[in-house]
C-alpha cells in the first residue's frame, strides 16, 4: 500500500505534468518524511503535505519591451509565491532562456525550506523571465526591468514578497527593477534585496551565497577531523556564487582550480589565485566575457570545449578533495558524481538550486561522501536577504564586521541543526534528510497554528 507521501507524489504529478523540474524537488523533500509524518498524524488529517506542495499563487504576465533596433520583443514573466507561513514571500528572479513555469516552482518550493532553515520571518517564493540579459545593451536591459516591474509591482512589497537576484540578474537589474518600483508605487522602501550599497543594500550581500557555502564545507569537514587548508577544490560556474566560494576557499587555504560557464571550463592546475580572480571577477562581472578567456590572460591553464552529445560533463572528472557546484540545476549526474567518488573526492556542497540529479545523490550518499544540499549549504545568501531586509525595516547599515558575524552563526545553526534532525529521525550524516525534515516541521508547524488558509 501506498504510503501517504507517495500518494501525495502521485497526485503532484497528476496535476502538474511536464514539470519534470517540480516534481524533482517535491520527490526529494517528501522521500526524506517518512519518519516524520510517522510521529505526526496531524499532518495528515490537516492535509499539510497536499498544502505545502501547492503555490498559494501564481502570477504569470507579457514583458514587451523594444531593442536598440526599435523592434517590439515579448517575453514571458511570472512570480511564484509559494509559501507565506513563515514571513514575507521571499525569493530571487531568474532572467535567462530556460525559465519556465516548472523551473519557478521548483526553486519556490526549495526556496521555502532553505528560507526557514535560516531561522528568519520569510516564507518562500521565485519569479523571472525567458529573457537574457547576454549580448544586450544596458539600455535594453533597462527597458526590459522596467516592463518587468510595470507588472510585478502590484504583487510585491517589504511585507508581502521582497525579490532578489538569481541567475541572469545581479546588481544593474536590481537597480533598473527598483528604479521603476519607486517611480510606480513613489515608495522607498526595502522591496527588494541585492541593492547598491549607497541606495539601502547590505554589505556582505555579493559574497554571502560562496562564502555561506563554504562555511558548510568547513562544518562538515570538522565532524570528520578534516579542514579546508591544502584542500583541491573544482568549482562549476563563474558567477557571485563561484567568485565567492573561491575567494573563501582560499582565504582557508584551500586550492581552487576551475571555473565554467555555458560553453566550457578551466582547469588551472597551478591553482586560481586572488589575482587570478580578480581577472575572473572583471571579465564576467564588468566585460560580461566567456571563462575561455581566461586560459587565453593565463596559458598554462587549459579550457575545454562542452560538448551536449556527451552523458556526462568532464568537468566533474577533474581531481579534486573538495566539489562546489554553483551553476545551475541538474549539473551533476551519475556518471558525474561517480567520476567524482573515482577521483578522491569527499566533500560536496551545492552552492546552486539542487545542481545534482538525484540518481547523482544516491551516488554521494552510497560512498559516504560528505554531501550538503543547496537548501541548507546555500542559505548564506538568502539569509543575509534577510539581514538586508532587517536593516532596511530598522533604517540602520550594520558593519561588515557585524554582518559577518551574523552569516557565520546562521550557517553554522544550520549546519547543526541538519545534523542534529538526521540523527533524530534515524538518519545520522545524512544533510539531505536533516535539512528536509528540519525545513518541513518549521513550515507545517506555522501551518497548524495558523489554521486552514
Amino acid at each position: 500500500m501506498p504510503s501517504y507521501a507517495d500518494v501525495v507524489m502521485q497526485d503532484v504529478i497528476a496535476r502538474n505534468p511536464e514539470q519534470k523540474e517540480f516534481h524533482q524537488a517535491v520527490h526529494e523533500v517528501l522521500s526524506s518524511l517518512g519518519p516524520v509524518l510517522d510521529r505526526h498524524p496531524e499532518f495528515r488529517k490537516a492535509k499539510i503535505l497536499e498544502r505545502i506542495v501547492e503555490p498559494e499563487r501564481v502570477v504569470m504576465f507579457r514583458v514587451p519591451w523594444q531593442d536598440d533596433r526599435g523592434e517590439v520583443q515579448v517575453n514571458r514573466g511570472m512570480r511564484v509565491e509559494f509559501n507565506s507561513a513563515l514571513g514575507p514571500y521571499k525569493g530571487g528572479l531568474r532572467f535567462h532562456p530556460s525559465v519556465n513555469l516548472s523551473i519557478i516552482k521548483f526553486l519556490a518550493f526549495e526556496q521555502t525550506f532553505k528560507n526557514a532553515l535560516t531561522t528568519l520571518p520569510m516564507g518562500g517564493g521565485k519569479g523571472g523571465a525567458d529573457f537574457s540579459p547576454r549580448g544586450k545593451s544596458d539600455a535594453e536591459v533597462m527597458r526590459f526591468c522596467q516592463s518587468f516591474m510595470n507588472e510585478l509591482f502590484r504583487h510585491i512589497g517589504e511585507c508581502v514578497d521582497v525579490p532578489a537576484g538569481d541567475i541572469g540578474v545581479g546588481g544593474r537589474e536590481i537597480g533598473f527593477l527598483f528604479g521603476q518600483y519607486k517611480r510606480l508605487t513613489r515608495r522607498f522602501e526595502g522591496v527588494l534585496t541585492g541593492k547598491g550599497l549607497n541606495w539601502g543594500g547590505s554589505l556582505m550581500r555579493p559574497e554571502a551565497a560562496g562564502y555561506g557555502q563554504v562555511c558548510f564545507v568547513e562544518e562538515m569537514l570538522k565532524t570528520r577531523g578534516k579542514s579546508l587548508k591544502g584542500a583541491r577544490c573544482v568549482i562549476s560556474g563563474s558567477g557571485n556564487v563561484a567568485q565567492y566560494a573561491c575567494e573563501k576557499v582560499l582565504q582557508l587555504g584551500g586550492k581552487p582550480v576551475t571555473f565554467s560557464d555555458s560553453n566550457g571550463f578551466v582547469v588551472d592546475e597551478d591553482g586560481i589565485d586572488a589575482p587570478k580572480l580578480a581577472f575572473v571577477m572583471e571579465l564576467k562581472n564588468v566585460r560580461r566575457g566567456r571563462i575561455k578567456e581566461y586560459a587565453a590572460k593565463y596559458p598554462k591553464a587549459n579550457y575545454v570545449e562542452l560538448d551536449g552529445k556527451l552523458d556526462h560533463n568532464p568537468l566533474w572528472q577533474v581531481k579534486c578533495d573538495v566539489a562546489l557546484p554553483s551553476a545551475t540545476q541538474n549539473e551533476i549526474n551519475a556518471v558525474d558524481a561517480n567520476n567524482l567518488v573515482k577521483g578522491g573526492c569527499f566533500c560536496v556542497s551545492e552552492g546552486a538550486n539542487m545542481p545534482t540529479t538525484p540518481d547523482g545523490v544516491n551516488v554521494f550518499l552510497e560512498a559516504n561522501t560528505l554531501f550538503g544540499p543547496g537548501k541548507a549549504a546555500n542559505a548564506g545568501g538568502v539569509a543575509t536577504s534577510g539581514l538586508e531586509m532587517s536593516q532596511n525595516a530598522m533604517r540602520l547599515n550594520w558593519s561588515r564586521e557585524e554582518v559577518d558575524r551574523r552569516l557565520h552563526e546562521i550557517m553554522i545553526n544550520i549546519h547543526e541543526t541538519c545534523r542534529t534532525t538526521a540523527e533524530k529521525y534515524g538518519t545520522p550524516g545524512s544533510y539531505v534528510n536533516g535539512a528536509n525534515i528540519a525545513g518541513f516541521l518549521k513550515v507545517a508547524h506555522a501551518m497548524m497554528d495558523q489554521g486552514l488558509v
